[in-house]
């Protein structure tokens, strides 16, 4: 009898132990490489997230998160790489990541393929949640994105004829020219759009496609880049004699932008999806949390990281699940206040939610307006 209790006690504490486990996560993001910073706030927002909720007890029967979290380098092979070992090797439940368009396109399939839902905080382009039923995101998408740019640059700014410059290698900045191109042509006439020009990766010598950019004089230029190559298209179009205001995309939002492009950043805007400035309590006390932790403003990567976790952390806890099916059907069913705003997905899993336009103004962001979808 005493061995059958003994017995029955190590089992009972098994169960119990096995309840406690941890549950792992997989975080994805390019903290070295073209995007770097966009990997750092990414990082730091998708922490913060796991330390507020292990703290308020973890997920469901006291199991808290474990938060396995990879570079992806701003590559799509690497990404490849470590969306199958969070999978295959670490056994994740889901995972949240990554930022860039090009990279989650990459590893979007290899979750569907193997029934792991995931949600990334800031891939925009909207090829991204059509790769199947497991693919989630916690931003806006390129078409939304780009029409507000366009709208504003045609509204508020009064611009009459455009032109774009965008980096022909990434889905993102792609998208976002094309949608722009699309909407002010609606709105301004098909002869709106007097230069439209693309440039190679990785370069860095703008000048042969600003040259006939500049020469249609157009009332405004949108550069939907990224930060690193924004500041020098911005510097090079300056020397070239460009004075008009520039709008962008998401992909400005780093401190390098004005760091790289000084003061020909001036008079230049971007489409984004929070701002800090934003008086919402959930936004205050976020952004007085994230300057405690890391003596930094958080930037929209960050934002957007922090409210991805709390997205998929709360539907985890809904399912009371690790199945990927059961946290797929919880996603689909969320309804939740984050700093981004309140967050509902449609028939395609993107959130209906409001966006914000951010002027660069002495060398630093500033709030201009809020568009809603």
């Amino acid at each position: 009898m005493k061995k059958l209790a003994t017995v029955i006690v190590l089992i009972l504490v098994g169960i119990s132990l096995a309840g406690a486990q941890d549950i792992k996560i997989g975080g994805i993001g390019p903290v070295t490489g073209e995007a770097a910073t966009f990997g750092i706030s990414t990082k730091n927002g998708m922490l913060m997230a796991v330390e507020e909720w292990n703290a308020k007890g973890g997920l469901f029967n006291d199991r808290k998160i474990k938060l396995i979290f990879e570079d992806d380098k701003g590559d799509p092979a690497e990404g490849a790489t470590v969306y199958t070992k969070l999978i295959q090797q670490d056994g994740v439940a889901a995972i949240i990541g990554t930022v860039m368009s090009k990279v989650t396109l990459a590893g979007a399939p290899i979750c569907q393929a193997n029934g792991i839902p995931m949600i990334t905080p800031t891939s925009t382009n909207e090829k991204v949640t059509l790769v199947g039923d497991y693919i989630y995101r916690a931003c806006f998408i390129d078409p939304f994105q780009g029409t507000v740019g366009a709208t504003f640059a045609y509204k508020d700014l009064k611009a009459k004829k455009a032109a774009a410059i965008f980096d022909i290698g990434n889905d993102y900045t792609k998208g976002l020219a094309e949608n722009f191109k699309a909407t002010f042509e609606k709105l301004a006439g098909k002869a709106s759009i007097v230069a439209y020009e693309g440039h190679p990766s990785g370069a860095t010598d703008f000048k042969a496609q600003l040259t006939k950019v500049i020469a249609a004089k157009p009332d405004v230029l949108y550069i939907p880049d990224y930060y690193n190559d924004v500041g020098l298209i911005a510097k090079q179009a300056r020397e070239l004699g460009y004075k008009g205001p520039m709008v962008g995309g998401d992909g400005w939002d780093s401190p390098e932008l004005v760091k790289i492009g000084g003061s020909a950043v001036e008079n230049g805007f971007f489409t984004n999806h929070y701002s800090p400035a934003d008086s919402r309590p959930i936004v205050q006390d976020f952004v007085k949390k994230y300057k405690a932790k890391y003596n930094a403003e958080p930037d929209a990567l960050a934002a957007l990281a922090y409210d991805a976790a709390y997205i998929m952390f709360d539907a985890i806890k809904r399912a009371k699940s690790t199945k990927g099916a059961d946290i797929r059907a919880a996603l689909a069913k969320t309804s939740i206040d984050v700093v981004s705003g309140k967050i509902t997905f449609d028939a395609n899993r993107n959130p209906i939610k409001s966006a914000v336009i951010i002027a660069i103004k002495d060398g630093k962001q500033a709030y201009k307006t809020t568009v809603n979808p």
